[in-house]
């Protein structure tokens, strides 16, 4: 088992991606803290992976919280003694063209996918740090690299990830730390207007040279291989699991 004894904390966790990293964790024998703001989808997933052999807890919490973030923490490390891997994920789109777009739209998106993935960092970094060991692993986009139309807040928060992968990659790898970043397709809610809307999903899917949307089930397992020993000379990186799409 490719993560036996190790513990890790997947935010965002309550559906999507999330839940599919989480689950995935779980069966190479991490024990997981499935944190959403949603508490009952966070127990539910949390409940499934229990029910299939598992170790996890569900936690609420909103990452944009520094306290509840704090508290959240402080509940892992209480379960289980340590974090070893902690996945960036949680984020929340606030669509709006950018010139009607509206200052809470705006901070709203800044909050949860940068100072959230901060907040959830700095939360976590001290005992990697002491015990010289840890996996970080920022979600990014598409948008963040080629940007996109009507979510300017959110192309930007996922351009400033990449910023924060590199640079939490070069800090902390005296630490034996690495940082990295995966930029999935489109496989989440958050996209679900994109896949699902006549206006979008042959304009997007046109985009994507292997011509299909992702399955959050086939994106767990780049995740599983930054989190797990196979990619320990790998940090600072960005790994886009996009069928193609970013290809330049």
């Amino acid at each position: 088992m490719q993560l036996k004894d190790r513990v890790a904390i997947v935010t965002g966790a309550g559906q999507g991606i999330g839940a599919s990293v989480a689950q995935a964790y779980a069966r190479e024998g991490a024990k997981v803290a499935v944190v959403d703001m949603n508490g009952e989808a966070a127990d539910k997933v949390a409940a499934a992976i229990v029910g299939a052999g598992g170790s996890a807890i569900g936690v609420a919490c909103d990452v944009s919280n520094r306290e509840q973030v704090e508290a959240m923490a402080a509940k892992v490390n209480a379960a289980w003694g340590r974090i070893d891997i902690l996945v960036n994920n949680a984020g929340i789109t606030r669509t709006a063209m950018l010139h009607k777009m509206t200052p809470e739209q705006w901070n709203q998106v800044i909050a949860v996918h940068l100072t959230g993935a901060f907040n959830c960092l700095q939360a976590v970094v001290g005992g990697m740090i002491e015990r010289k060991y840890g996996r970080i692993i920022y979600v990014t986009s598409a948008a963040g690299v080629l940007g996109t139309i009507g979510q300017i807040n959110y192309s930007a928060a996922k351009a400033g990830i990449l910023g924060m992968t590199k640079s939490t990659a070069k800090e902390l790898a005296r630490y034996n730390i690495t940082a990295n970043a995966i930029a999935p397709g489109a496989a989440t809610p958050m996209t679900e207007v994109i896949r699902t809307d006549e206006k979008f999903k042959d304009k997007y899917l046109d985009r994507i040279p292997l011509g299909r949307w992702a399955e959050p089930d086939e994106i767990a397992p780049v995740f599983l291989f930054f989190a797990s020993d196979a990619s320990a000379y790998v940090t600072g990186q960005i790994l886009a699991a996009d069928g193609g799409m970013t290809i330049h």
